[in-house]
């Protein structure tokens, strides 16, 4: 007679013994399998005095269903020890900050250019737009500057090639945002042609614009706003007052001076540099270049066909970049192009 507990726990031992899914299903094979010790007992049955075969059928299926209770508890034991293993794994610590969603914001150069946009708009100057690969008439000769002027050299302004790899003739990346009022008074002019008087002109020309320069404050791309102001009367001292009146506006103060330096520039006469001082704070009493200005050259309005003799006007050009650096403190130029989002962060 066999030891039928002593097969249980022989089989219960043996299925502990392991962790391994397959190990598992290999010992079960050695018990229940068709070979397998209970198997081969419920084959032996059949040789059994038919007195004994009822009661050993009943030990062997006793056996044999306390095997299968064991061999599942372990699959079950296997299978949570492999979930628990996972869960560890995979485990995250609720404990932690979560993770915010990073929002964008305007570039602090882009923020001025729609401050400055915005405050031109309020006393009724558009804003004009242009290309940015330019005509050597609109960039140049129409501004009354010459042939043999520096800003046509090589070394100053960023020609195009033409398909042969040459420098194609009159094509330019623009060197100022004045092409766009070119292009504007040509327009204007077209459209009101005929008319016994042609409409004021008020508009501003904000863009990029390009030169071959490069350090701590200047950049080979950087941006310019432009202003123009073409009517019958319009003077220096209406230069002066919107000029006087957009700086204190976009830095919110009165606590600032305005002086108008002689100048000189092909394109207006009499020509002047435009300072500024804030009377307070960091910069108190230190005078600083903002813009270049002056009354449109006749030869200017004649290049567009304004009649030089019955309209007038004044122009001016301003670096947003460097109004940008005033008004938030920063001391590099291109701390605005290197991408920095440390940098850019603080104004998200």
């Amino acid at each position: 007679m066999h030891n039928f507990d002593q097969i249980v726990h022989a089989a219960s031992l043996a299925f502990a013994a392991t962790d391994d899914p397959d190990v598992l299903e290999q010992i079960k094979a050695s018990y229940l399998g068709k070979s397998g010790q209970i198997t081969e007992l419920l084959k032996g049955l059949g040789k059994l005095p038919a007195d004994e075969r009822k009661t050993v059928g009943a030990a062997i299926n006793r056996a044999k269903g306390e095997v299968e209770s064991a061999l599942n508890a372990r699959r079950e034991a296997i299978r949570r020890m492999a979930l628990d293993a996972r869960l560890a794994e995979e485990a995250l610590d609720v404990t932690l900050p979560g993770r915010r969603q990073s929002l964008g914001g305007l570039h602090p150069v882009t923020r001025t250019l729609e401050r400055i946009e915005a405050l031109f708009r309020s006393i009724g100057f558009e804003v004009a737009d242009g290309p940015e690969i330019e005509a050597d008439f609109q960039n140049f000769t129409a501004l009354n500057t010459p042939e043999d002027h520096p800003a046509r050299s090589m070394h100053d302004t960023f020609y195009l090639q033409d398909e042969s790899g040459g420098v194609a003739p009159g094509v330019l990346l623009r060197t100022h945002t004045s092409p766009i009022q070119v292009r504007y008074m040509q327009a204007h002019v077209a459209l009101h042609a005929g008319a016994e008087t042609m409409p004021e002109i008020r508009v501003i020309a904000p863009g990029r614009v390009y030169r071959v320069d490069s350090d701590a404050t200047h950049s080979p791309m950087f941006h310019q706003v432009e202003g123009l102001w073409v009517g019958q009367n319009v003077s220096f001292a209406d230069l002066k007052g919107v000029i006087a009146d957009f700086l204190r506006r976009f830095f919110e103060s009165d606590d600032l001076q305005v002086r108008f330096r002689p100048s000189f520039f092909p394109f207006t006469e009499p020509s002047a540099e435009i300072d500024m001082a804030f009377m307070s704070g960091a910069l108190k009493g230190r005078w600083l270049e903002i813009a270049g200005c002056g009354m449109v050259h006749p030869n200017v309005l004649r290049q567009v066909g304004i009649d030089a003799e019955k309209y007038l006007g004044f122009a001016f050009g301003m670096g947003p970049d460097r109004l940008t650096m005033l008004r938030y403190g920063i001391n590099d130029l291109r701390l605005f192009y290197d991408g920095d989002l440390r940098f850019l962060r603080q104004f998200a």
